[in-house]
């Protein structure tokens, strides 16, 4: 049952029904525009256990390819994972890696496009979300302190909303 709220600030939201309930919100009316979106996440390390990612040598194989196949697959299953997210057409996604050597970061961008009648945010962030799990999985042997941060939404393009740009 959902909860009352008494300012009832709900009303109004798309993903909430009258009574204050989460729902799916039917997209069936809006029309099919390409739309684009990147997100980024970043991995902490130290240097040597980003050498070893780089030099390929990690106990359990090509750390970045299997990262970057996890990240296209999280992607396409977004809406198996995330509730309220449509099943999508998905047209592409594209994952890349850098690196910032000397403070051990490697970062994660998923950029993913569609032609459809909602954006693909969530799958550019749930792409990222499981290259970054992928990468920790398959290097924790080498060091168990390994941070995912940063987490986040670059920019988007299509839809009624229009572009939209991280700010610097």
């Amino acid at each position: 049952m959902p909860r009352s709220r008494p300012d009832q600030s709900f009303r109004g939201l798309s993903h909430l029904t009258s009574e204050g309930a989460a729902r799916m919100v039917d997209v069936s009316a809006k029309p099919e525009t390409s739309r684009n979106a990147v997100a980024r996440a970043v991995l902490r390390m130290t240097p040597t256990t980003l050498a070893v990612i780089r030099a390929g040598n990690a106990p359990k194989g090509d750390v970045l390819g299997v990262a970057r196949t996890a990240g296209i697959l999280a992607a396409k299953r977004t809406s198996d994972l995330i509730p309220m997210c449509h099943p999508l057409r998905i047209t592409g996604v594209d994952i890349a890696f850098s690196e910032t050597t000397d403070r051990g970061e490697l970062a994660i961008e998923a950029r993913v496009r569609t032609g459809d009648k909602t954006g693909v945010e969530m799958e550019a962030l749930t792409a990222v979300s499981v290259a970054a799990l992928t990468v920790y999985d398959m290097i924790k042997a080498v060091e168990r302190g390994v941070a995912i941060a940063d987490i986040h939404l670059l920019k988007k393009s299509g839809g009624k909303s229009g572009p939209w740009k991280r700010p610097a």
